[in-house]
């Protein structure tokens, strides 16, 4: 196959500054909904990138699992490799591929971890082996194959047997508050069309127009 063959144009639709909410939040929640309706999959999965005490860039896909005014969340093991990397640069970046609809968001801003009381409550509302998975899992760290972390997690089946599974310690929620947020439109023939929002001292927001 010949990569730089493979083309396509982007004829979902435009973007224009009157179409824009002024809140990049309240503009974030429009193309969701529309996603949603959409039928697209995993409408809520984004790209998290962080960095690493050298300074080396990773990523990976998380799920996005609330927005409010405060930011967007998601959670995780705070001590996997991606909490490692926030507690060292707190600053990351999260990427909404909704390639089905020749869309993507970027978000840039620092997390924060959540308090325990915050993260209970959905912690709770997950299936009762995903609970037992994040307690069985070491997240990041290395395995021997897959049957002992099966072992693990049928250890904590017993343990919790019959009773309510607490939330670890050492699980739990981000919340990455915008301070950039881009809107990507594809367009046709590459004339594609951008808006960046960004977070100003009174906490308003400036948007201007980038090249393609």
């Amino acid at each position: 196959m010949r990569y730089e063959d493979f083309r396509r144009e982007y004829l979902a639709g435009g973007l224009s500054r009157e179409m824009l909410n002024d809140c990049p939040v309240r503009q974030f929640e429009q193309w969701m909904e529309q996603a949603l309706e959409s039928q697209i999959e995993d409408p809520t999965a984004m790209v998290l990138a962080t960095v690493d005490d050298s300074g080396a860039p990773w990523q990976r896909i998380v799920l996005l699992k609330g927005l409010s005014s405060a930011g967007f969340v998601f959670y995780t093991n705070f001590a996997s490799a991606k909490a490692h990397q926030i507690g060292f640069e707190s600053r990351v970046s999260l990427l909404f591929p909704w390639n089905a609809l020749d869309r993507q968001v970027i978000v840039a801003g620092p997390a924060q971890k959540m308090t325990a009381a915050e993260s209970a409550p959905y912690f709770h509302s997950r299936p009762r082996d995903s609970q037992l998975v994040a307690w069985a899992s070491h997240q990041s760290q290395p395995l021997s194959g897959r049957a002992e972390l099966e072992a693990k997690v049928e250890s904590f089946r017993g343990q919790f047997a019959g009773a309510d599974i607490p939330m670890p310690d050492f699980w739990g929620g981000y919340v990455v508050r915008p301070e950039r947020v881009e809107f990507w439109q594809g367009g046709a023939h590459r004339l594609h069309d951008r808006y960046r929002y960004t977070r100003q001292s009174d906490d308003s927001w400036s948007i201007e127009q980038l090249q393609p």
